[in-house]
């Protein structure tokens, strides 16, 4: 009579659904409470306002995005964010542009550093990386093909988990998977 319980099989999903869900809030939340800094109208500030398109399309409730933007202009707490960009390579030479919001960037780097490690990868010096991805992170200057499937297995791993660390907003690569992986 295992799995009798329509309850327990809901719950179960509901579970993994709200993790997802509790996930995203709290990076656009983060997005949002940084760029409410410079001012808390989002007519008059353009990147709140994309903050707060981010977190309709995420379907975020009103509610939070209103008591973000008041975290942000100061009104509602002292929670204050810091952005970082950290800049590491793979465990072939890859190179990796992180920009994360953070209230402390003690506490993040030696994460990121965490997570490198365990796939083989390393931090990069300030500006170790930055060439490749400027003045556009979306277009680095130059690409790697990835052809082994392992390797392209673990870096998938690794950008997985480091999109799935609350402080990191975004990851940029150099590499290219192949396509069956991609």
């Amino acid at each position: 009579m295992s799995g009798h319980s329509k309850w327990a099989n809901i719950k179960r999903k509901k579970e993994v659904t709200d993790a997802k869900k509790s996930k995203i809030f709290s990076k656009v939340s983060r997005l949002i409470i940084v760029a409410a800094k410079n001012g808390a109208d989002p007519d008059s500030n353009p990147s709140l306002r994309l903050a707060v398109e981010k977190a309709r399309e995420a379907r975020m409730p009103r509610e939070n995005i209103e008591k973000a933007i008041q975290k942000g202009s100061g009104q509602g707490g002292d929670g204050v964010f810091y952005e970082a960009v950290y800049e590491a390579f793979g465990p072939n030479g890859e190179a990796f542009y992180i920009k994360a919001l953070t209230d402390n960037k003690n506490r993040t780097v030696a994460e990121i550093r965490n997570i490198l490690n365990k796939f083989g990868g390393s931090m990069g010096g300030a500006g170790s990386t930055s060439y490749i991805f400027s003045p556009n992170p979306d277009t680095p200057s130059f690409t790697i093909q990835i052809d082994d499937t392992n390797l392209a297995k673990k870096m998938i791993s690794l950008l997985e988990e480091l999109d799935d660390h609350d402080d990191v907003q975004d990851v940029f690569v150099n590499f290219i998977l192949p396509d069956e992986l991609s």
